[in-house]
């Protein structure tokens, strides 16, 4: 019987092939093909463009390949490896170094001919034009919503939600603070010093105290 580690990824906005679905369709190739799945590994809530060490499930599945002496690394769907064709390269090069090769239970391309490498080069393309236009489909929307005056992420500095609980309105104290900050920039005092300052001055901050990081994300807000 050959041997297998199975990978599993999903990305925040990609559950409706979860985890258990991902595992199901995993287990059923195995018992179809004969194949003893030693290790199982997940990256979750990451990303399909996320580089390899960003993923650390990925990372131990190609230890466990090399401590099992597995033949294959199994995933549920080619993209669950990634929706980016430089790290899709990166990751085939790490397991063909490792002796094994990449097996989708969905089977896209599995094989070692040409037209099986075509086909694999096309799916991965597909995966990452695709990723590619939900990330536009969505900077499309947030620029929507930010031109009619609407939350996008985090409510930033100086600002609050109004009393419909979708539109910013100005915070009068926060805006002072982000004043002082702009004034204290421009006669010259570095990022650190300013939030030296206001910690010493107790001006009340988001979190426990004022950082570095927080003032010069607030100055790039106001610019």
């Amino acid at each position: 019987m050959s041997t297998a580690v199975a990978y599993i990824r999903v990305s925040t906005n990609e559950q409706h092939h979860g985890p258990e679905a991902q595992r199901e369709d995993i287990r059923r190739w195995a018992a179809r093909e004969g194949v003893d799945v030693v290790a199982w590994h997940e990256d979750l809530g990451v990303s399909g463009g996320a580089m390899l060490d960003k993923r650390p499930g990925l990372l131990a599945a190609f230890d466990a390949i090399r401590e099992h002496g597995a033949e294959q690394l199994v995933v549920a769907k080619r993209d669950r490896l990634a929706r980016d064709v430089p790290v899709l390269v990166m990751v085939e090069r790490v397991v063909e170094k490792s002796g094994a090769v990449i097996v989708s239970a969905a089977g896209e391309g599995t094989g070692d001919s040409p037209a099986d490498l075509l086909m694999r080069r096309m799916v991965d393309a597909f995966a990452e034009y695709e990723r590619q236009l939900i990330k536009a489909r969505t900077r499309a929307a947030l620029a929507v919503k930010k031109r009619k005056g609407e939350r996008v992420g985090q409510v930033p500095f100086g600002y609050r939600l109004g009393a419909d609980g979708v539109h910013l309105e100005e915070h009068p104290a926060e805006q002072r603070v982000v004043a002082i900050v702009e004034a204290l920039r421009a006669d010259g005092m570095s990022i650190r010093a300013i939030a030296d300052h206001l910690n010493a001055d107790d001006v009340p901050a988001r979190g426990k105290r004022w950082h570095p990081t927080t003032v010069a994300r607030l100055l790039k807000q106001a610019a």
